[in-house]
């Protein structure tokens, strides 16, 4: 006696996905962005740790506490902070579709966001000026590195927003600008975190 079998097929099998076809692009996309976000956190964490160890070697240089004008640094992180937030207003605006918020929130973005990386370079400007520079100690040339590690970020992060404002002018809110445009959010959000360690650590702390 013999029992009929029948074979089971998964039904995303069946439909070809899930079968060691290609994935979709959104999938990859995301994959690719989050390994590049953590690649990011990577390198900023060996710097981190690169400023702890040095932090004190002055080599009878200014310490922080000598250098850092917390008034500055605070207006500063105010500045990308609410820049970050008005990404985020911006995100939301595109999801509904309302290209007249998306507009003003880029504004406020870019325009925050130039402010913070005007008053870095600034503070860059005037400590160089008064030959506190990156090679004056191991203190100086860990802080550079970090900081203007950040501010390289910051700088590339605006030209990609620039990027990001003319595709949706030119090609309105498509699922692929969309997509886009949550990459550059989540990236815009990852250097404020990396920029509240940069306070805490670097500045308030170095400042005491």
């Amino acid at each position: 006696m013999t029992i009929a079998t029948v074979d089971f097929v998964p039904t995303e099998l069946a439909r070809g996905r899930g079968g060691g076809g290609p994935a979709p692009t959104r999938t990859v996309v995301a994959y690719g962005f989050w390994i590049f976000l953590l690649s990011d956190f990577v390198l900023f964490s060996g710097l981190f740790a690169a400023y702890a160890v040095l932090s004190d070697n002055t080599a009878g240089g200014p310490t922080g506490a000598e250098l850092f004008n917390l008034r500055s640094v605070f207006i500063e992180t105010m500045c990308l902070l609410f820049s970050s937030y008005a990404c985020g207003l911006g995100a939301l605006s595109a999801e509904r579709r309302r290209l007249g918020h998306f507009y003003i929130s880029a504004v406020f973005t870019f325009g925050l966001g130039a402010a913070f990386l005007c008053i870095e370079i600034s503070e860059f400007a005037g400590m160089v000026s008064k030959g506190d520079g990156p090679s004056r100690s191991a203190f100086l040339s860990a802080f550079f590195t970090l900081v203007g590690t950040h501010g390289a970020h910051v700088t590339a992060g605006l030209i990609w927003f620039i990027y990001m404002v003319a595709q949706v002018a030119a090609k309105g809110f498509r699922p692929h600008v969309l997509r886009r445009h949550l990459c550059f959010s989540l990236f815009w959000h990852a250097l404020d975190i990396v920029w509240v360690g940069v306070f805490t650590l670097v500045y308030l702390m170095g400042a005491r």
